[in-house]
This record gives C-alpha cells, structure tokens and sequence, in this order.
C-alpha cells in the first residue's frame, strides 16, 4: 500500500474550538429541545440568515434510555467542532437549561436558552434573535487555522447499496481508514442490522477481547430486539428493495460488502452507544446505529466526527445539516445519472483503469479538499437530513 503520508501535506484548514477540538464548518445552529419549538426555531433562522434550525419530531414524555440518548444527540450536536454557537429553544426551562449546559460544560462555546412557556412565540423569537445574531457575527470573525491529520474525525455508513459498494466503493473507503489510522485520525463505522451474518468476522476485528465480547453482546442486543417482535427474519426491510435491485439478495451479501468500509488491517478499539463520544482515544470505533442513513449519520455527528465518508450503490442522496457527506459510487449508471449526488466516481476499479490504491488516494484528496472548505454535493443541493433515533414508546 502507498505510503500516502509522503505524497502530500496531510494538514487541513479546520476551526479550533474553545475546548480544543477541530471542525470543517462553522455554523450558528438553533437548536429545538422538542417538537413543539420547531417553529420558533425555524423563525429565528429565518430572521437572522445564515443561522441553520434543526426541526426534529421528539422531546416530549420521553424517559430513561431513550431520554438520555435524546438529550446526549441534542447536547452531542451542539457540541460537535463544527458549531461554533448554539441557540437552544424548548417549550419550558428546565429540559432547554440542561442542554445548554450540557453544551457549555462539554466545550466551553457559546450557547443560550429560551423558553416558550410563559413567553409566547414573538417574543421568545425576537429575544433568541437577538443573541443568535451576535453569535453568527462572532462566528464569522472566525479564521480557519492549519490542523494536523490526527486532528481529524471521520464517520462512515453506506446506503442504498449494490454489488459494486462491497466490490468498490465500500472497499475504497476501508483503503482510506488503514491509510489514516496509522497516523492518528479518529474513525467510526456502524449499522448494526447490517453486520447480520458478518458478526463474527467483525469481532475478529476488534482490537481487544473485551472489545469484541463488547460487540457481540451489543449484536446480540439487537437480535433479542428482533426476536421480540416475532420477527423471523429482515427480508421485509434487509436487503431493501433498492439492494436487491442492485444484485443483493441477502442480508450475508450485504454485511459482507458493509464490512469492507473498515479496511484489512485496522482494528476498532471500542463499541460507542448511539451519539456516544469516543474516549479511548484515536482509532477505529464501532458505534451501535440504525441502519436508515439519516439516524445514523445524525448520530456520528453528535458523536463530535466532523466529515462523513458515504458510498452508495444505486444513489442514496443523504446530507447533514452539520456534518458534511462525502458520497461515492463505484456504479458507472449511478455516476452518469445521477452525478450531481456523487463527489467522487470510482467506478473505473470495476473497467481495471484504477486501483483500489488510487481509488483511495482520491478519497483522502477529496476530504482534505471538503475539510478545507469545499461544498459537498449534498451540502450544495441542501440535504439536511436531520433525524433523531428514538428507542421505545414515549410515556
């Protein structure tokens, strides 16, 4: 394998955050606690432009596990290195108190909170305004600095897949992760339902006993899950429609094609719950996802990974309001159909007129170039799939 540390500059332009940490993007986001404030959010950033709201369908009767995964998402998201400021709005104070400082707590960057309750709309709109407009004009002072690679988190997921990903485009990324995590980047993959039939050869790949007996028994969650339901199989759901359309006709097919997104060689080095923070330091992480590429995506980003890396087979057309989606296809009809989706075509692997090897030196390229600041097509397009995981039944 091409030693790629030695072919170029592996810096990146990023904004270094108050407590540290490096982000590609530097958005003002209103963020609301629950459904209710969806509206007095989206009309914040209607009045000050450039600011990004972040509508989402939870936040009322919600309790135990899933309470804490909504409130680690929100605070997670808020938190991510490429916000710089928060305005957060929920419908009473002290669930919209606890985000806040969940937010400042976690990164020292500015954040506020309003709520409804006792205001009204108008006027918890105009007062939220108001301090979001001086949190966007501080932002925009903000000057990107040079960031070393070890600095830098990447997510990946794929969707939408057929037989290229697992010959091609998954293979491309996992060509990526063994290049980077020799020097220090930080990498998360996930999609437990999609590891059904993998299973064991992921946890193979665990860079520790306890790390794998870690996966499997977050594996073996999810099938008592399934089993719960009366669910004999995924036929209905894995492989989608789309899969089996694109030559996957089994959920085995498509864990293995999954698989290849982490490379032959490195090892993950811990099992993340959805929107947890990595603490073991940098490499690999397996995190507990959905499958459906929006809750995942969603999840990673408030996780604190600041560029998503995302292959699809017969096009899937996901974005992220904050975390930018790299998108590749090793598809030629994908590419030619649809290439206003698709940053990067590797589908000349297939015609032998490229090599894995290269096929990842263009990967890197293309997201050190998004890291410095280019548009994603997503992001161009304005995908801003923004979509909350929720466990069980609210109260």
């Amino acid at each position: 394998m091409a030693n790629i540390a030695k072919k170029r500059d592996m810096s990146f332009l990023g904004y270094r955050r108050e407590n540290g940490r490096v982000g590609i993007r530097n958005h003002v986001i209103i963020l609301p606690l629950d459904d209710l404030s969806n509206a007095a959010c989206e009309a914040v950033a209607n009045n000050i432009k450039g600011t990004l709201a972040l509508p989402h369908a939870y936040g009322r009767l919600q309790f135990g596990e899933d309470l804490e995964l909504h409130f680690r998402t929100l605070i997670g998201t808020g938190a991510s290195p490429n916000v710089a400021a928060v305005v957060v709005i929920g419908i009473e104070p002290s669930w919209t108190g606890r985000v806040v400082e969940g937010i400042k707590k976690k990164t020292g960057k500015p954040a506020a909170g309003f709520a409804i309750e006792g205001k009204g709309d108008l006027q918890t709109i105009a007062d939220a305004s108001r301090v979001a407009m001086k949190f966007l004009q501080d932002a925009a002072e903000k000057q990107r600095e040079k960031c070393r690679i070890e600095e830098l988190w990447v997510s990946t997921k794929c969707g939408e897949s057929d037989t290229t990903s697992g010959l091609a485009s998954c293979p491309t990324v996992g060509n990526l992760i063994d290049k980077l995590d020799p020097l220090g980047a930080t990498s998360c993959f996930g999609e437990t339902t999609e590891l059904t039939g993998a299973e064991a050869e992921c946890a193979k790949r665990a860079k520790t006993p306890a790390v794998a007996k870690k996966f499997m028994d977050t594996f073996n969650a999810y099938q008592q899950v399934v089993e719960r339901h009366k669910t004999n199989d995924l036929s209905d759901s894995q492989p989608t429609k789309g899969n089996i359309a694109g030559g996957l006709t089994t959920i085995e097919e498509k864990a293995f094609g999954n698989f290849q997104k982490i490379g032959h060689k490195t090892k993950f080095v811990d099992v993340l719950k959805p929107a947890e923070e990595p603490a073991a330091g940098a490499g690999l992480y397996f995190m507990d996802t959905s499958s459906a590429a929006a809750e995942c995506v969603t999840l990673q980003a408030a996780a604190g990974f600041v560029v998503h890396l995302f292959p699809t087979g017969q096009g899937n057309v996901i974005g992220n309001p904050i975390e930018p989606v790299i998108k590749l296809t090793a598809n030629p009809k994908t590419a030619r159909t649809m290439p206003e989706h698709i940053d990067l075509d590797v589908s000349g692997i297939l015609r032998r007129e490229m090599t894995l090897d290269q096929a990842g030196d263009a990967l890197i390229d293309i997201t050190l170039r998004t890291c410095n600041g280019r548009l994603t097509c997503a992001e161009a397009l304005g995908h801003r799939e923004f979509v909350m995981t929720k466990l069980y039944q609210s109260a």
